[in-house]
């Protein structure tokens, strides 16, 4: 069963924890999203997680109340109520979180340190990667038994 921490390593770029403060403006957020291609940055200040900004608090806070994305300020949208995962949590405790809480993406914090961030695409693709090779595994397992 793979965790968070083996999840980061085979991302790749685990230790790339992209990330904003709270007197950006969204405009600029919105660029460093794109840019990054990610759809959620940490809100950090002082180096502590302050919060976070996806482009569904874009969507819900900026865009359909009419709100400038040059005018509003990260912290004026960010989601503060932050859910997060260890470096230890199990790919299926991410994902009860995750569908608890209705969110797509999760900081992992260690020793309350911001080291990674992970979002539901990242878990859903560890997980079809597991049920891969357990069907392979049945499969030789079956070609073995047959064999005898």
């Amino acid at each position: 069963m793979v965790n968070v921490n083996k999840l980061l390593t085979n991302k790749g770029n685990g230790n790339d924890v992209w990330n904003i403060a709270p007197d950006a403006t969204v405009f600029s957020a919105l660029e460093l999203m794109e840019e990054k291609s990610v759809g959620a940055l940490a809100v950090v200040l002082d180096g502590k997680l302050v919060g976070i900004l996806s482009e569904r608090d874009y969507a819900r806070k900026v865009f359909l109340k009419g709100r400038s994305s040059k005018d509003t300020r990260v912290k004026d949208i960010m989601s503060t109520q932050v859910y997060y995962v260890e470096p230890e949590y199990s790919i299926e405790q991410c994902m009860a979180v995750m569908t608890e809480h209705h969110v797509r993406h999760l900081p992992v914090l260690e020793n309350k340190s911001l080291v990674g961030m992970i979002s539901l695409g990242d878990v859903v693709k560890e997980i079809i990667s597991e049920q891969k090779i357990k069907i392979k595994e049945l499969e030789n397992y079956i070609t073995w038994e047959e064999s005898y």
